[in-house]
This record gives C-alpha cells, sequence and structure tokens, in this order.
C-alpha cells in the first residue's frame, strides 16, 4: 500500500511529524513515512492510500467494535486531510495556476459534499441501516475528487513549484494537520483567514473527543 521508499511507522493525533529524517512517531494505527525529502503531492497520494484502506477496512470489519474504531479512524484521517488541504494546498494553486481559482473552487466545493456526508456518517451506529450506504455514497463522491485531484490538480501544481517549494509545502501540510479538527464540522468556512479561526477553536474539542473513541490502534 506504501510507495517503496517509504519506511513503516506509527503517528498517533497530537504528534508533530519531521519531514526531515525518518523518526518513530505514534499514529492511529496508520503506517507513513517521513523520508528526507517528499513533494507535497507524494504527501497527498499517501493520505488517499491510507483512506482508501480504512474505507476497506471498515467493510470488512467482523466485528461492530471494530467498524467503530475504522469508522473513527476514517474520519479523523479525511477531516484533517480536507482542512489541510484548503489551507495549505488551495490557496498555493490560486497563486501558482492560471486557471488555480477555478480549480480550487471546484475542490472546495467537492469538499463540501465529502463533509456533509462524513457529518452523517460520523454519527452513524454500525448497526443502522444506513451505515453502510452512507459510507458507500461517502467514498463514491470523495474517489472521484481523489482522481481528479491526482490526475490534473496535483500534477499541475507541482508543474509550478520547484523541489524546495513543493517539499516546504509538504512540511506545512504535515504540521497543519496537528492543528485542526478531526471531526467534520460542514457549516465552517472552507477559505482562511475564517476556517483557519473555526479550525483551531474547534481542533481541541474534537481531540478531546477523540480521547473517548476506540481506534484501530488500541487493544481495548
Amino acid at each position: 500500500m506504501s510507495l517503496s521508499m517509504y519506511s513503516r511507522i506509527s503517528y498517533r493525533p497530537g504528534s508533530f511529524i519531521s519531514l526531515s529524517k525518518t523518526l518513530p512517531i505514534a499514529r492511529r494505527g496508520f503506517r507513513t513515512t517521513a523520508p528526507a525529502a517528499i513533494r507535497v503531492s507524494e504527501l497527498i497520494k499517501n493520505d488517499h492510500r491510507e483512506l482508501k484502506d480504512a474505507y476497506h477496512q471498515i467493510l470488512s470489519a467482523k466485528t461492530n467494535d471494530d467498524r467503530v474504531r475504522w469508522q473513527n479512524q476514517f474520519t479523523w484521517e479525511l477531516a484533517r486531510h480536507s482542512i489541510g488541504e484548503e489551507l495549505v494546498v488551495y490557496p498555493e494553486m490560486e497563486l501558482k495556476l492560471n486557471n488555480g481559482k477555478a480549480m480550487a473552487d471546484h475542490d472546495r466545493e467537492e469538499h463540501q459534499i465529502v463533509k456533509e456526508l462524513l457529518y452523517t456518517f460520523q454519527g452513524l451506529q454500525p448497526d443502522d441501516p444506513e451505515f453502510i450506504p452512507t459510507l458507500k455514497s461517502l467514498w463514491a463522491n470523495l474517489e472521484q475528487h481523489i482522481n481528479e485531484e491526482e490526475s490534473n490538480d496535483l500534477p499541475a501544481l507541482e508543474g509550478a513549484l520547484g523541489d524546495d517549494a513543493s517539499e516546504s509545502m509538504a512540511r506545512s501540510f504535515g504540521r497543519t494537520k496537528n492543528f485542526i479538527p478531526t471531526r467534520s464540522h460542514p457549516a465552517a468556512p472552507d477559505q482562511p483567514p475564517y476556517e483557519t479561526v473555526v479550525g483551531l477553536m474547534s481542533a481541541p474539542i474534537d481531540r478531546l473527543g477523540d480521547m473517548l473513541r476506540k481506534f484501530p490502534d488500541q487493544k481495548a
């Protein structure tokens, strides 16, 4: 699932990611990598692979307890990934690309659909008849967004960035994900500077709730 260049380490919410060297950082049950240098597109694609893995883990879970753990994992990762892109990646697209404003606005519209579905999904119990249908609808929209982003947006952005700028954006993306909400808040603003303020206000509440939620890396 990971790129061959990736080593496998753990990372927990609230930890700080260093992209300058590989460190044994705890993460919520996922394997991630901190190589010597990584472009922002590869970091985003790695998030996409983690989300796909969590989605299939939910579908293949044998017990409701396992489904809840992977539901929380999926929600935690997707909420942070989406807002991280809106705060770090999309503003740079607007600055660097001739049609960047239109591309970023389109991505934000797709994010809003995903956020609304995630908001519904994160509140469902595994035995709810809408649990799997909502998840599949969420993934169908997210997968379309991922395919468009990886095929069009990221290559265009990388073409406008040099190695140093891309690696710097990757570091900023990783750091930003440590300070933003871990649950979906679809009514919140989706553009800086307002999103930044709302994110910083929501994150402590979300992270307090995470302490009470079960995740795949926890035994009990």
